[in-house]
């Protein structure tokens, strides 16, 4: 059995590693899908709070990816799910880093970068949907993520402000009951 689980880590995280343009929060949702609906390692809210831990915690987002496999396989299947997590984007970074280097002026490559940007962005999107759906925070949850995502995006102000704000707000929702 466990020799079953560090093959579905690896076989899991490195083809959703291969499909991080943007990064690992580009592929939460692809992550979702596949440890809460396709292998049911986890319910919705567990990965919600998994979600929230990884992004909490100092260092990359590929911690998410960490955590899983923590939570599945313990301290061994950490290990593996991160090497898979990492891997593969290093191997294919590097060869993509000496084509750029030898390809870089051309057409075709100016046109590939740029389509890969709308690509990247509508991934990370999708990753804050998938994460606020996954928290099931109900009504007053989606409206103080709506709220905090236009002011960090409207607003100059440092992201952990209306963070902190929206947490009180929320905490205070749910002391009084309407959370």
């Amino acid at each position: 059995m466990e020799r079953g689980i560090y093959f579905q880590l690896i076989v899991t995280f490195g083809t959703i590693s291969l499909m991080a343009i943007g990064g690992a929060n580009a592929v939460v949702p692809e992550i979702h899908r596949q440890v809460v609906d396709i292998l049911a390692w986890m319910d919705a809210p567990t990965f919600a709070r998994l979600f929230a831990i990884a992004q909490t915690a100092p260092g990359p987002n590929i911690m998410l990816g960490s955590v899983i496999g923590w939570h599945v396989a313990g301290a061994t299947g950490l290990l593996v799910a991160t090497t898979a997590l990492l891997l593969p984007s290093c191997l294919l970074a590097l060869a993509s880093s000496r084509g750029l280097q030898r390809f870089g002026g051309s057409r075709l490559v100016r046109i590939v970068t740029l389509a890969l940007v709308p690509i990247a962005l509508g991934l990370m999107l999708a990753s804050g949907v998938v994460a606020t759906l996954a928290a099931d925070a109900g009504l007053v949850g989606y409206a103080i993520t709506a709220a905090t995502a236009l002011v960090t995006y409207r607003s100059k102000v440092n992201p952990l402000v209306p963070m902190a704000i929206g947490t009180l707000a929320y905490a205070l929702a749910w002391s009084v009951g309407i959370a």
